[in-house]
């Protein structure tokens, strides 16, 4: 690991990042997961769509994730800057995850504001049972089939409505969902420097206003990354930590000459705990491969039944080992919203099995990581962040915590964009009260 310092110009501004980097390392269980070889790095547009009249008056979201940054990361690893800002905005104690805690399913509630089991990607690995498909996030070709994705993500509810929108890295935002991309977008990579990054954010708010992004989302792999690879209590942490909190910095300061009414909010899908990584559990010898599919999990495991006359007794056998717990569907606690009649889309496992911290599922030879999530949402080593400041935001508020699919009807109101709240989890009211307006 090597300490870096970057420093970005852009036209009068000049922003030094302090940031740590190790560029052999390639984490196998977050956002990452994928041959880089051959990744396209430019901007993606689709062609012949502006801003309508009404849309153009819109105010400006930028929402913008860091991956894995617990939410007493900012205290504990000295983000200064994001401190600040929620200081002239609204900061929540804590942002409570959708189970699973993991990045795919939760960066795309987060988006639609729908549970898991209701838009469809329960998990970074799963089965769709109807069609015998297993979904990775590791599969980039997958991963850009819109079929995999249920819900309105809020790029197509804005483009819908005559409103441009713009990626700069999202889960889903790849995939042509309802037929419907960004107008601007790129392909996740980890070739494009921050600094290429904050440019292209500028260029896009610069553009004439019939072009001009009213919504754009902005990712972070860094401090999930460290957080995996040497746990969230080891202080290279502090330097991913650091880097972000930098960046958002950058940011910020590159737009601040455009003068628009920009709106930012700053979240993150997870948080990160510490876990026994060399007395791993690998498969437990009560589940017969012949008669169940597996795939891969540490936090949790998906058992799908090929032999459904099988499920009884391996339940029962499962049942025994108190190193985990083993549920049925009908089982799971509520506030997961991961029972059989949550399952929108048939894409549960038979039987859930859950790992008791400090223990994790390894299910490949090599040695697993140290840092963790993916467990129960409730636990306070899963709970994510939420900041947010801006023309639209009260000052100087801080709220209890929330769930995160909440997030998405306080975008849609911002933006002044319609949805049916009947077809959606969260709700305005939850939020409401830290606009302005």
């Amino acid at each position: 690991m090597k300490k870096l310092f970057s420093t970005i110009l852009l036209g009068a501004i000049s922003v030094t990042l302090t940031f740590a980097q190790d560029t052999s390392k390639l984490n196998n269980h977050n956002y990452a997961q994928f041959d880089k070889s051959n990744i396209d790095t430019l901007q993606q547009i689709v062609g012949g769509r502006k801003n309508s009249l009404a849309q153009i008056e819109k105010p400006y979201v930028i929402l913008i994730s860091a991956d894995g940054f617990r939410n007493d990361f900012f205290e504990k690893y000295g983000a200064n800057n994001l401190q600040a800002f929620s200081k002239n905005g609204v900061r929540a104690k804590y942002m409570t995850p959708a189970f699973p805690s993991v990045t795919f399913p939760n960066h795309y509630t987060i988006v639609t504001g729908l549970y898991p089991s209701h838009h469809g990607l329960v998990d970074n690995s799963y089965i769709d049972v109807t069609s015998g498909q297993m979904y990775s996030m590791g599969n980039k070709k997958m991963v850009a089939e819109g079929k995999w994705y249920g819900g309105t993500p809020l790029w197509v509810l804005a483009e819908q409505q005559k409103m441009i929108s713009a990626s700069y890295y999202w889960v889903a935002s790849e995939a042509a969902i309802q037929g419907v991309k960004p107008t601007y977008s790129y392909v996740y990579n980890e070739k494009n420097s921050i600094g290429s990054r904050i440019k292209a954010v500028k260029d896009w708010l610069s553009l004439p206003a019939d072009q001009r992004p009213h919504l754009i989302t902005f990712y972070f792999p860094d401090v999930d990354h460290d957080a995996h690879e040497y746990g969230p209590e080891d202080p290279r942490v502090q330097k991913s930590v650091q880097f972000v909190d930098s960046s958002v910095n950058a940011l910020q300061a590159a737009l601040a000459p455009l003068h628009l009414p920009i709106n930012y909010i700053f979240v993150s899908d997870h948080g990160m705990t510490e876990v026994d990584n060399i007395k791993t559990m690998g498969l437990p010898a009560a589940i017969d491969t012949a008669s169940f599919k597996v795939p891969w999990g540490d936090a949790l495991l998906h058992l799908y039944a090929k032999d459904t006359s099988k499920i009884e007794s391996t339940y029962q056998a499962l049942k025994k080992d108190t190193s985990f717990t083993t549920y049925k569907l009908n089982e799971t606690p509520d506030y997961w919203h991961y029972k059989k009649s949550d399952d929108w889309s048939n894409r549960l496992g038979d039987l859930i099995l859950i790992p008791h911290l400090p223990k994790v599922f390894n299910l490949s030879t090599r040695k697993t990581s140290k840092g963790k999530h993916g467990f129960d949402n409730h636990i306070p080593t899963m709970r994510a962040s939420f900041i947010a400041w801006g023309p639209a935001f009260k000052k100087g508020i801080t709220i209890d915590g929330f769930d995160n699919v909440n997030v998405f009807p306080l975008v849609a109101h911002i933006l002044g964009l319609k949805y049916d709240e009947k077809k959606i989890d969260g709700k305005l009211e939850v939020l409401k009260p830290v606009l302005k307006k």
